[in-house]
């Protein structure tokens, strides 16, 4: 007889291999230096001083207006994207015409195009010099044209691929019994691709909610009307706490006087208000939060003028 056959030993479970172990620690790295640390680094300075200050930046009236602008532009340009995308994705899987080849590259242009390019031809197709003769500009249209633009493709590409490989014989078959073809689709069809429309859907809301590029030249970062989440937190997280006090305390001052029957100290208080964006050694961010915080104090100053005439 010969000898019996020698038993591999089961190999213990949570054990890796020097290979592995390398490839595991490379990988896990890579992941630090892409997501783990600019996530600490953005927790870090959200903390810098203190929940309070934190939960006041939060809770700011315009900063609770760019959210609400943000989450509700977001959520519409999803719905559309739902049907839209799918409507796309069944045109290019189901359908063959001329000039498949370049619609499927038109549908890509979002993702190769860069987003401050992607603005600069919203702003001249939808501007104030638009060849189309519309204008939306500076309003919360210009908000949900930029956040369609860049969207459009995740739900198209997330559906397109499962649609390729759903099997024809079984709408075929439905459809020998007597289903119409909206019962059809509506029970066979559609349920099918749920998982990947509801991928797509996550994926355009996301992108959406943390869109800059695109809206800042179109939507004009006006304050309480058309800023947005990500231009807010921009011109929050770019001035350090002196120039914060500096710009509530010059606007709040500046407005002191302008609310003032003087017209002399009203005088003043203009003089006051453009000081600060005349000084040469302030940079862009804080010009920008600060021309964002004039906008309520030229609104009211617009409605104080207009009740005096």
């Amino acid at each position: 007889m010969g000898r019996p056959a020698r038993r591999r030993r089961p190999a213990r479970v949570g054990t890796l291999s020097t290979t592995s172990g390398l490839g595991l620690g490379v990988a896990l790295l890579w992941f630090s230096l892409l997501v783990l640390i600019p996530l600490a680094a953005i927790v870090a300075t959200a903390v810098d001083g203190g929940w309070s200050t934190f939960q006041r930046a939060l809770t700011n009236e315009q900063t609770m207006a760019a959210i609400r602008l943000t989450l509700g532009q977001a959520a519409l340009v999803t719905l559309v994207n739902i049907v839209m995308g799918t409507l796309i994705a069944w045109v290019l899987v189901r359908d063959h015409f001329v000039g498949k080849r370049v619609l499927e590259l038109v549908i890509d242009i979002p993702f190769a195009l860069p987003t401050i390019v992607a603005g600069l031809v919203l702003l001249s197709l939808y501007g104030p010099t638009s060849p189309l003769g519309v204008n939306v500009a500076n309003t919360r249209s210009s908000v949900f044209l930029a956040f369609l633009f860049v969207t459009l493709p995740f739900v198209v590409r997330t559906v397109q691929p499962v649609l390729a490989e759903l099997d024809l014989e079984v709408e075929e078959a439905a459809a020998s019994l007597g289903a119409s073809r909206f019962t059809t689709f509506r029970r066979i069809t559609l349920p099918a691709l749920v998982p990947a429309i509801a991928a797509g859907a996550a994926l355009s809301f996301a992108r959406g909610v943390s869109e800059y590029g695109s809206l800042v030249l179109l939507s004009g970062n006006l304050p309480y009307k058309t800023e947005v989440a990500s231009v807010r937190i921009v011109s929050i997280t770019s001035l350090n706490s002196g120039q914060t006090s500096q710009i509530e305390r010059c606007v709040g001052e500046a407005m002191a006087e302008l609310t003032s029957d003087d017209p002399e100290r009203v005088s003043a208080g203009r003089a006051r208000l453009i000081a600060p964006l005349e000084t040469a050694d302030v940079g862009v961010p804080f010009r920008l939060a600060y021309s964002n915080a004039l906008c309520p104090t030229l609104e009211s100053m617009a409605g104080r003028e207009d009740e005096i005439a």
